[in-house]
């Protein structure tokens, strides 16, 4: 599987790499400055505008008709992947999120490599493992070990790689699990470096802490990347919004003609076309002014939330680290004015801020913290780093629980369950367990059916509507014994129907169980949201199977995620 992710990391890198020179005459346009493109001088400068329509009815066409779950940032899809679909994704995602992917940066999408080549990676890894049968914990820990794989080849990064996998996909550090991820991911590294040399990813000066009082300094740091990280999360989400409120078109169509808003933002600022790794080491070395600096953050939140909302395929990844390696080297440089003797160099508040602005975004410190070293192979900086990292993680956990990735599937009513170790029953739905309601008795029916009903088909409880079909009550297999006892066969059933603790779909087992156990009952209704119609039935043998099938696959039924009616996109 490393190999396999390995391999496919320097295809998508060499393809990102083709497609540029196709629509820029340049390998990374983003840092040659605003220039006109060789193949299309009579366009001058005003290419730009066109690239990112012509990729957009490109890959807008590919991802609709080819898989939807290719738009996007994709790591969302592949945690819900390991989550809830016992770690199955299609085949045809990883060559659709490639050329879409690939297409997208090349045409000047301001998006990054890491989500797509997770996607992809984890996608070579899930057909590996439906092809040979695997059963779903197996599976879902070859998708992580592509995802390793993949982070590792694409960014020279193996333990980046392996920490990505199993803090934010398997979100647990067992030996079996780490074990297998670690392998992966070094056998990735291995290919990733075979293709493009063993050298760190960016190329920077030495850098250190100059003054044991500049801790201080990086803790500032710390709150401004929390604050940062969280508006970025905020602008992403509401752009998309704001462009599905004004988009009437077919998808298809959508990043094409979205794509002229780009453009003209390209036009501006064309450090803002790609990935813009040059950018970024150009701000860390200092040949940036302050003012300089906050534009290109600015304008990579909108250009990045653009791309994504208009329909684009890209990573937030290395936009995070565009962002923190320009509010880090702007706050550095402030700092540096007003405090000269104790503050180091500006691009020192650069890496770190790297670091700290994903961290508060994805909320994945350590995976952050090891990016960073790996990245960079500075490691005097290791310390400023992780207090920055631990700040900003933690404050922007206080104002919102959602991470970068998770509020995209919130939005789509779905909820992650926490890790491996939580109490099963507090994670299964009702609605995940339930059987399915058994066919229901008419209030009007004499008892004589009922008489039927219980022979025929053993139950010990079975619920009864009106004509209406509103739910009324249950009818027991003990009061239709005492009923005959007495003689009152042609009594109606609604006569006999007494009110029973009901539940409903989305609570937990847990409080199911609350109902089922105090009252000795071998199940009970469930009823819908609204508590009028009955949608299933839940017995303690549901619930034992639902329990038991967490156990044996590692989730629930519904892979310990919750569905609910959440709106977004």
């Amino acid at each position: 599987m490393g190999a396999g992710a390995g391999a496919g990391a320097v295809f998508f890198r060499y393809l990102i790499q083709w497609f540029t020179v196709l629509f820029t005459g340049y390998p990374d346009y983003g840092g040659a400055g605003r220039v006109q493109n060789p193949f299309l001088p009579w366009l001058g400068i005003w290419f730009v505008v066109l690239a990112p329509v012509v990729g957009g009815l490109l890959y807008g066409p590919l991802i609709e008709w080819g898989a939807r779950e290719a738009r996007g940032h994709g790591v969302p899809e592949v945690m819900l992947a390991v989550a809830a679909e016992g770690g199955r994704i299609r085949p045809r995602v990883a060559v659709v999120k490639s050329l879409a992917s690939a297409l997208c940066i090349g045409a000047g999408g301001s998006v990054g490599r890491e989500g797509p080549i997770v996607q992809i990676g984890s996608a070579i890894g899930s057909t590996l493992g439906q092809g040979l049968r695997l059963p779903e914990s197996r599976l879902r820990l070859l998708v992580a070990c592509g995802a390793a794989g993949g982070i590792s080849a694409t960014f020279n990064a193996p333990i980046a790689g392996a920490m990505f996998a199993l803090e934010l996909l398997l979100r647990d550090f067992e030996v079996e699990s780490f074990g297998a991820v670690v392998i992966s991911s070094v056998v990735a590294d291995v290919v990733g470096r075979a293709a493009f040399g063993a050298h760190p990813f960016l190329s920077l000066p030495p850098f250190e802490v100059a003054s044991v009082w500049e801790y201080s300094l990086y803790a500032g740091l710390g709150l401004v990347a929390a604050l940062t990280g969280v508006a970025f999360s905020r602008a992403l989400y509401a752009t998309e919004d704001v462009v599905d409120r004004l988009w009437r078109g077919p998808d298809w169509l959508r990043p094409g003609v979205g794509g002229i808003a780009l453009g003209l933002l390209l036009l501006a600022l064309p450090q803002m076309y790609g990935v813009g790794y040059p950018a970024l080491e150009g701000a860390i070395r200092g040949g940036n002014a302050t003012w300089l600096l906050l534009l290109l953050l600015g304008g990579k939140i909108v250009a990045t939330s653009l791309t994504i909302g208009i329909g684009g395929s890209g990573g937030v990844f290395a936009p995070s680290l565009f962002m923190g390696a320009m509010l880090g080297t702007a706050y550095g440089q402030i700092a540096h004015r007003l405090l000269p003797g104790i503050t180091g160099p500006a691009g020192a508040y650069g890496l770190v801020g790297m670091g700290a602005v994903f961290a508060a975004a994805a909320r994945a410190p350590i995976t952050s913290a090891l990016i960073i070293f790996e990245l960079t192979g500075e490691y005097r900086i290791i310390l400023p780093l992780l207090l920055a990292i631990a700040l900003s993680t933690s404050i922007a956990n206080l104002l919102t629980k959602d991470t970068i990735y998770t509020l995209k599937l919130r939005r789509r009513g779905v909820v992650l369950a926490g890790s491996k170790t939580e109490n099963p029953m507090e994670v299964i739905t009702v609605g995940e367990a339930m059987q399915a309601v058994p066919h229901p008795l008419r209030s009007d029916q004499p008892l004589g059916d009922a008489v039927r009903r219980f022979t025929e088909e053993g139950r010990e409880a079975l619920p009864v509507v009106d004509p209406a079909g509103l739910y009324r009550g249950a009818l027991t297999q003990r009061q239709v014994e005492e009923a005959v006892r007495d003689n009152a066969q042609e009594v109606p059933v609604g006569n006999l129907a007494q009110e029973m603790p009901t539940v409903t779909a989305g609570q937990t087992l847990a409080q199911a169980l609350a109902v089922l156990i105090p009252h000795d009952l071998s199940g009970v209704p469930v009823l819908d949201a609204g508590g009028t119609s009955v949608v299933g039935w839940l017995s303690h043998r549901a619930v034992l199977r639902a329990y038991q099938a967490r156990l044996e696959n590692g989730r629930g039924p519904r892979a310990g995620a919750r569905e609910g009616r959440a709106g977004g996109s």
